[in-house]
């Protein structure tokens, strides 16, 4: 919803005594002691410490913080000489961003300079500058939510562009112009976004606007800090506002530019499902779903849950009496989802999990509602592998049929099919499904050399036992020979000398796909200091 700031910063930031007293004993009773130690040690060596941004706007929020963010006039150097006999240890992997990290007993600190950073039009690192006062630094933090602080050891309120009536309003702002704010650090567009989702609250229009404005911005920002953005917001609790306001303010053209491809335009001939708003639901529910499996914050379930379709508008053609198909666009979408997710440099097993759900989220419909037969079923496992719980939660959330029978009807197959393998698994171990011959069998009996023709016949093989189950070695051996005739390959003597001395037990050949390469390369900037 759209919002105006019809509040001037000066009426926002006004409080009264009472409510500064109020909100200074707030915030001391719900950060551990450490921080007023802490204050005191600074104070003592002649120097500000003020608790900043995430954690203070958290405690307003009602909770207890788990990040510990702190600010001083202190340049980095001294703030080591402050901290290193008090603190339990200290780390500088910040230092050239004015950051010193620290732990006293179990609480973790990072204390920043002042600073001033600006993104220069060309690089892709923030040039820091450090500075000299509190108000200053709060003035270039990305929202007023995130630009409040408390001085420490007192615990003294500053708020100096209404950060608590932004609170309050349930409203993201920034404290100064936002063009000003995006241009200081572009993935601060980003972060909206994500704060909208996380917080749900509404954008305020300027800040709309300027993310419309300066979405461009973003490719000076490293694809690592850009995807690592995305998946904080993914992991929000209703990252489908976040996204819907990407898409709406043209970010998304961006930085995820199949999502805003699905917003495909619905005439009145030619009527068909609106597949971006069906895409944010399959998410919504995927989530709401995440419990019944056991799954939590899912990256890969909530990822595959809104690029299932990305392979509908390529896709897309018109049918007689005014439909639309859309055939085969769960490959071509594991295929786009595959090059974007790579391109993002998500983690390599994120790309191939979601990619492969993507492949596989029409399979239980490809079945048809009638019952389900056991070599179905056991194919429907085997192609899930180890994806399979996300696969039936993906499943399940692609319901978005307004028909109640028809959702009834579909729910109440899918139920079916997972009693189904849930049975054949505890008869059949499922999650283990392999030929009743392992390689090293194939190879003995056919008296072949490792090549493609054993992988050939291991293959026959596991599709005898998806389709019959567990057929025993003998039985296994004689199939085996049959399709080497078949072939034309001619055993020598194999069959009376393996097929008799076949026993009832299995073995695995141990063979595995190698998995695909893409490794993710290390960060090459740091994240500035605004808050979580």
């Amino acid at each position: 919803m759209p919002v105006s700031d019809s509040t001037s910063v000066a009426q926002k930031a006004t409080l009264s005594a009472d409510q500064r007293k109020a909100a200074a004993v707030l915030l001391r009773g719900n950060v551990p002691p450490a921080v007023a130690e802490l204050g005191k040690l600074f104070t003592t060596a002649g120097y500000e410490l003020a608790l900043v941004g995430g954690p203070v706007r958290d405690v307003f929020l009602g909770g207890r913080p788990g990040d510990l963010d702190l600010t001083t006039d202190a340049v980095p150097e001294r703030v080591l000489e402050i901290t290193r006999a008090w603190a339990d240890k200290t780390w500088t992997v910040g230092i050239e961003f004015g950051t010193i990290g620290l732990r006293k007993r179990d609480d973790i600190f990072e204390i920043t300079t002042y600073r001033s950073e600006a993104y220069d039009r060309a690089s892709r690192k923030p040039a820091v500058r450090y500075g000299t006062s509190l108000v200053d630094d709060l003035e270039r933090r990305d929202f007023t939510i995130n630009a409040m602080a408390a001085r420490l050891p007192s615990f003294e309120l500053v708020d100096p562009f209404g950060g608590l009536a932004a609170l309050k309003e349930k409203v993201i702002r920034t404290p100064g112009r936002p063009e000003d704010s995006f241009s200081d650090d572009p993935l601060r567009i980003l972060r909206a976004a994500r704060f909208a989702a996380r917080l749900g609250f509404a954008v305020d229009d300027g800040v709309q606007r300027a993310m419309t404005e300066m979405g461009g911005r973003l490719a000076i920002v490293s694809v690592e800090r850009i995807t690592d953005e995305l998946t904080k917001l993914m992991l929000t609790r209703s990252p489908e506002t976040g996204l819907d306001l990407l898409v709406r303010t043209g970010v998304a053209d961006v930085v995820l530019p199949e999502l805003s491809a699905l917003r495909m335009e619905v005439d009145e001939h030619h009527r068909h499902k609106d597949v971006y708003s069906h895409s944010l639901t399959v998410l919504r529910q995927a989530i709401d779903l995440e419990p019944r499996y056991g799954l939590g914050p899912d990256l890969v379930l909530r990822l595959a849950a809104i690029l299932h379709d990305i392979g509908k508008p390529r896709t897309r053609s018109l049918l007689p009496g005014g439909k639309v198909a859309f055939h085969h666009h769960e490959v071509v979408g594991a295929k786009m989802a595959r090059k974007r997710l790579t391109e993002l440099r998500f983690p390599r097993e994120v790309i191939a999990d979601v990619s492969r759900l993507v492949e596989l989220h029409l399979r239980f419909h490809g079945y048809g509602d009638g019952e389900w037969t056991d070599s179905a079923v056991r194919r429907y496992v085997r192609d899930a592998g180890p994806l399979l719980t996300r696969l039936h939660a993906l499943t399940r959330a692609d319901c978005t049929t307004r028909n109640a029978k028809k959702a009834a009807r579909l729910a109440a197959t899918y139920d079916a099919l997972e009693a189904r393998i849930e049975v054949l698994r505890e008869q059949e171990e499922l999650d283990k499904i392999r030929p009743d011959l392992d390689g090293d069998d194939i190879m003995r009996i056919l008296g072949l050399k490792q090549g493609p023709l054993v992988g050939r016949a291991r293959n026959y093989l596991l599709e005898l036992r998806l389709d019959q189950g567990q057929v025993g070695r003998e039985r296994a051996t004689q199939e085996l020979l049959r399709w080497a005739s078949a072939e034309g390959l001619r055993p020598a003597d194999a069959g009376s000398a393996d097929a008799g001395s076949a026993d009832d037990g299995s073995a695995d050949d141990g063979s595995a796909e190698d998995p695909s390469a893409d490794d993710r390369p290390p960060a090459d900037d740091r994240p500035p200091a605004d808050s979580q």
